[in-house]
């Protein structure tokens, strides 16, 4: 069934791990707060894709499957990109519910898709030589290392946070359910797609093969956008604009930047890897990629604020 589109933007909308807490229960609750404030963009006829990370669902997940086969003799392990679709599909499952339970309950005559997607990435990609996409929980170092003794995977130190597994983040290349997701969102539906990057997909002898890695949810939210020809990308993230000196008393506010200017920022190192860096370096792959687009970087609460100019982080060809 078809419904009618809106009548305002086209907007790809990254959900941070800040919209979807630590546990399915957590999640099940904060969802509900995500879904009134994507819905209100809805109400202002703005047609939304929505994509999200998967980094301590995935991680959960893996983990999960690992004790389980160790412990019980009877669980099968489970392959990583299964993990990631599994954590696809249950979170895709939370947010379309919620979206949809919020559209009804304001009377608006829509409804939701989701879509499990993979992603293409190369298999020659040099990311796969170097794990750096934190998953899972935060454990002190010392947990850190009994985890890698015992299992063989590669833990480091987030940002100051903890230490978590690290798996590898390659580059996305295309997204495969794209023309599905195209066609859904221009028959008014919306959507819940690129879940944790998608899937990452490797293709040999014209068939599609699962590889053990994370990709950036942003970096594909910002292809799937370009792709899209989206009129906005939009990351949402806990602070409602970048800062350059972070943390430091000369720590400033930035309300819009060019590429250049981001790039800039960039070699001065203003932004910490695995932190806003990748979100900084997704909106610039995107507006370089479709210079009539416009990104934006704020919180989700400051999302419907920023979709009409007045706050959050703008970046520009």
């Amino acid at each position: 069934m078809a419904y009618r589109k809106g009548d305002g933007k086209s907007v790809v909308i990254a959900l941070g791990g800040n919209a979807l807490g630590d546990t399915p229960q957590e999640q099940l609750e904060l969802v509900k707060n995500t879904a009134e404030h994507i819905v209100d963009m809805v109400a202002e006829g703005i047609n939304v894709v929505v994509s999200h990370g998967n980094g301590p669902q995935v991680g959960m997940i893996n983990n999960a499957f690992d004790y389980a086969s160790t412990h019980d003799g009877k669980t099968p392990a489970m392959p990583f990109p299964e993990c990631g679709a599994m954590s696809q599909g249950y979170i895709g499952y939370q947010l379309s519910q919620a979206i949809l339970n919020e559209m009804k309950r304001r009377g608006i005559m829509r409804s939701t898709a989701c879509v499990v997607t993979q992603t293409v990435v190369y298999p020659e990609d040099p990311a796969f030589q170097n794990p750096t996409k934190p998953v899972g929980a935060f454990l002190s170092e010392e947990e850190a290392r009994k985890r890698a003794e015992e299992t063989g995977y590669t833990y480091k130190e987030d940002a100051g946070r903890g230490w978590r597994q690290v798996v590898p983040s390659p580059q996305p290349q295309r997204i495969v359910e794209f023309d599905a997701i195209k066609d859904l969102m221009d028959d008014g539906y919306i959507v819940v797609s690129t879940g944790g990057g998608g899937v990452p997909v490797i293709e040999r002898d014209d068939s599609y093969h699962g590889v053990p890695a994370v990709i950036d949810k942003d970096r594909s939210s910002a292809k799937l956008a370009a792709d899209f020809r989206a009129d906005m990308l939009v990351i949402l993230t806990a602070v409602e604009k970048v800062c350059i000196d972070f943390n430091t008393p000369q720590q400033k506010a930035i309300d819009s930047m060019t590429v250049a200017e981001a790039e800039k920022y960039i070699q001065e190192g203003q932004f910490a890897a695995g932190s806003m860096l990748p979100k900084v370096q997704a909106c610039i792959e995107y507006v370089q990629a479709y210079p009539e687009g416009k990104a934006l970087i704020t919180s989700l609460e400051s999302a419907a604020a920023g979709l009409k100019g007045e706050t959050g982080t703008v970046i520009t060809a």
